[in-house]
């Protein structure tokens, strides 16, 4: 058998569906390399991997969502994009396989894929256009021509055949011998085949351009971004009217391994709903207020906030989606504008005054929707509209240009990042984002402690063992602190200096310890007099309940 024979055979089963794969895979790929560069033309956030990562969080089950954060914490998102992206790995190489003996079918698969991105682009809350199904849908295009083109490099094909000639004489020699006939090549049928040749330089191309394509598209979005961090880098925050009062002496704890008392910036807790951090350009950032009786509705640009007298305060901010003993709760300096004098210039009055709106909903560049109750913003606490954390202009992360902080309430009710709409409303006309899945509409902060030290399953040795942990109930303060050994008595924990009653509080306890196995576990007590219940309750819908406890060993 020839060279050029082998070559052109077709492969066999098990080859043909591995290189069909293969086209699936580069497919796949081709599909969301041109629905990246797309969408730098549309809005990065339309892209099909956000789009699709959004639509999945959106409707994902309230006990799923916190068994992510529980156990992926702040990298929830980055494991749910490779999620998406494995299920479209795995997707593109059937697709691919198929194609192979029905090149139709498959390639009609990844178009189907393609209108399922573009519908969920479309339908999330921060979509404003068609518009945004075109990445997914261009994207599934290319994809599936692609996959249709390489797929047909793959199929068996014959030259056509000669036509028919009269049958020669069968030779015969001079003795009389007669000879079989010679085969001749020209009425051979050619073997079936595929075009290895063509299908190796078709799908290296193919690859090359792609990645060429993708990260010119990722170049474009880039550079979007670029806008924001400039005019962030641009931003110098003007010293408060009303600046916050230095943190007293003894405030802080030196005992290793209890939380700081200010929570640096990259280690502040973040928890929402963004699959990609917003990057908005404070430039071109405005802020709406309108809706019910506001009269004087308003626009206001991040300049003209720059220039209104700001208040700084130490504020800790707590999550819904904490559970009892977790880390989901931080205290910053925040600076800012005072939301109620912002309100009261636009004629808003809380409900207590006669108010026709007893709805706060902040909207969020990325569709989120927040509610607050009007009466808790303007009954004299420091909500504000924020602009700066610890010293500098609010992290992407945490909601630059401008979020809300309001103390007392969980963020799901108060802490819209990324602000750029506000709503006044009532909240039997309005359902936000977490209420339509059953979380509660009002969400004042529960009475919390957690010890930071000794951890669960330490191995301290006998003697004296310096329990110290953090305790709060903002916009009430913490009154006092107790510790509990086994089944022992409690007893009162040493609390450090207070702030001020919307920052948390350390405490400690010199616990001398005996040898073997022992539960230690804590409650808090507020100002209002109400101790911290020993109920364990979940997250949803107004948050966790319960004593946080950590068992140990003393050797």
């Amino acid at each position: 058998m020839s060279e050029e024979a082998k070559t052109s055979r077709r492969p066999g089963v098990w080859r043909l569906a591995g290189l069909g794969a293969l086209s699936g895979l580069l497919a796949g790929y081709s599909a969301l390399a041109t629905a990246e560069l797309v969408s730098a033309a549309v809005r990065p956030e339309s892209s099909p991997v956000i789009a699709v990562g959004g639509a999945a969080i959106d409707r994902t089950p309230t006990p799923v969502k916190d068994w992510a954060i529980r156990e992926f914490g702040t990298d929830d998102k980055l494991v749910l994009q490779l999620g998406i992206l494995a299920v479209l790995t795995l997707l593109a190489l059937v697709l691919g396989a198929l194609a192979a003996r029905y090149r139709s079918i498959g390639s009609a698969g990844v178009l189907l894929f393609g209108v399922v991105g573009g519908v969920a682009a479309t339908n999330r809350p921060d979509s404003t256009s068609v518009m945004d199904a075109l990445p997914s849908v261009v994207g599934a295009v290319v994809g599936a021509g692609l996959l249709y083109w390489l797929a047909g490099r793959l199929r068996a094909r014959r030259h056509p055949e000669p036509a028919e000639e009269p049958m020669t004489e069968e030779p015969v020699t001079e003795e009389g011998i007669r000879l079989a006939p010679v085969a001749n090549p020209a009425h051979d049928h050619e073997r079936p085949g595929w075009d290895r040749r063509g299908f190796i330089v078709a799908a290296t191309a193919a690859a090359a351009a792609s990645t060429g394509i993708g990260l010119l598209g990722r170049s474009l979005n880039g550079a979007r971004g670029q806008n924001a961090i400039a005019s962030r880098n641009q931003v110098t925050l003007p010293a408060p009217a009303s600046a916050a009062a230095p943190v007293p002496k003894g405030a802080a704890l030196r005992i290793k391994d209890v939380s700081p008392f200010m929570t640096p910036n990259q280690d502040f807790y973040r928890v929402d709903t963004a699959l990609v951090v917003p990057r908005v350009d404070a430039t071109s950032w405005r802020l709406r207020i309108h809706g019910k009786g506001v009269t004087r509705e308003t626009t206001v640009s991040f300049a003209e906030l720059l220039r209104m007298p700001l208040i700084e305060r130490n504020i800790t901010l707590a999550c819904v989606s904490n559970e009892v003993g977790g880390p989901y709760v931080g205290n910053a300096r925040w600076i800012g504008v005072r939301l109620a004098d912002l309100l009261a210039q636009c004629g808003v009055k809380p409900p207590s005054k006669g108010g026709p709106a007893d709805q706060l909903v902040a909207r969020s560049v990325d569709g989120m929707t927040i509610g607050t109750p009007v009466e808790d913003v303007m009954d004299g606490r420091d909500a504000m509209l924020a602009l700066g954390m610890n010293g500098e202009p609010l992290p992407f992360a945490h909601g630059f240009p401008v979020r809300m902080v309001v103390p007392g309430l969980y963020g799901f009710v108060s802490a819209c990042k990324w602000i750029q709409d506000i709503e006044l409303t009532t909240f039997d006309d309005y359902d936000p984002y977490w209420v339509k899945r059953d979380w509660a509409r009002k969400a004042p902060i529960k009475t919390q402690s957690r010890i930071d030290t000794p951890k669960s399953f330490a191995r301290p040795t006998t003697g004296t063992v310096m329990v110290a942990g953090v305790a709060w109930a903002q916009h009430r303060g913490i009154d006092r602190v107790e510790l509990r050994v086994d089944d022992g008595p409690w007893q009162q924990a040493d609390l450090a200096a207070e702030d001020t009653r919307d920052t948390w509080r350390q405490w400690s306890f010199p616990w001398k310890a005996t040898s073997g196995g022992h539960t230690l576990t804590v409650r808090a007590t507020d100002r209002t007099g109400e101790t911290q219940t020993r109920k364990r309750t979940g997250t949803v819908p107004d948050g966790a309940s319960g004593w946080h406890s950590v068992v140990v060993t003393v050797d």
